[in-house]
């Protein structure tokens, strides 16, 4: 259903994206930001999903500057590599934004463009919706948001986490709602990651809940 294409950056990198065209009439386009894995299966199925609602979908692969094509799974070894590229990106965290901006550029024809992104996924979600000229953004438990809690998304934002997840505990997502009364915090009787169908913390209700409102929210705002 997909593609994969080649974008540069404006420092002149180039770096690989799965790319999907919208279905039907198109609504807009959406950026899908990889868990630490990668812009493996999953992340492809769900680029694959938003194309299939009217979406021009794009997911970049932004470990390309640290590790080029990095696709994992979820074993301790990926995990492992996966966290290690992390810990790089966030370091340099204005790069990460670049290539997202050249990622909403190519969609720009498209429409409005949202961002929506799970696990550090969800956290540069959230960071591109503080940083950047971006139309929505759904972040799914991201973690490090409370490290940046005094930066304030300019777009409508919501965010979804787990219960159950203890990366995040209740009193940093608390703190986030406090800090950011106009996003909408959505918190579920669900673990990390959950709304991946491929690891063992998938939960489905909390899945099919979640996507439902990032849907409605990617329908409000980019398609009117």
């Amino acid at each position: 259903m997909g593609q994969n294409i080649s974008l540069m950056s404006l420092d002149g990198f180039e770096f690989e994206a799965y790319r999907c065209e919208a279905e039907g009439d198109v609504r807009g386009g959406v950026i899908v930001v990889q868990e630490i894995f990668g812009v493996n299966e999953h992340i492809r199925d769900i680029t694959e999903r938003f194309a299939a609602l009217g979406y021009t979908a794009i997911a970049p692969a932004l470990y390309d500057r640290w590790n080029k094509g990095f696709m994992g799974g979820y074993n301790a070894d990926d995990i492992a590599v996966g966290r290690e590229l992390k810990t790089k990106a966030n370091a340099d965290l204005d790069t990460v934004m670049m290539d997202v901006k050249a990622t909403r550029d190519h969609l720009a024809t498209f429409g409005k463009t949202g961002i929506v992104g799970f696990c550090w996924g969800g956290f540069v979600a959230w960071i591109a919706a503080c940083r950047i000229e971006i139309q929505a953004s759904a972040a799914y438990y991201g973690g490090g948001i409370i490290d940046f809690n005094d930066e304030e998304p300019k777009c409508p934002t919501i965010a979804h986490f787990g219960l159950q997840d203890k990366s995040i505990p209740m009193h940093e997502v608390e703190a986030i709602k406090m800090a950011h009364p106009q996003a909408d915090i959505f918190v579920y009787e669900a673990d990390h990651g959950f709304h991946c169908d491929q690891r063992d913390q998938f939960n489905p209700r909390a899945a099919n809940i979640a996507g439902m409102r990032t849907v409605r929210l990617f329908d409000t705002v980019l398609s009117s």
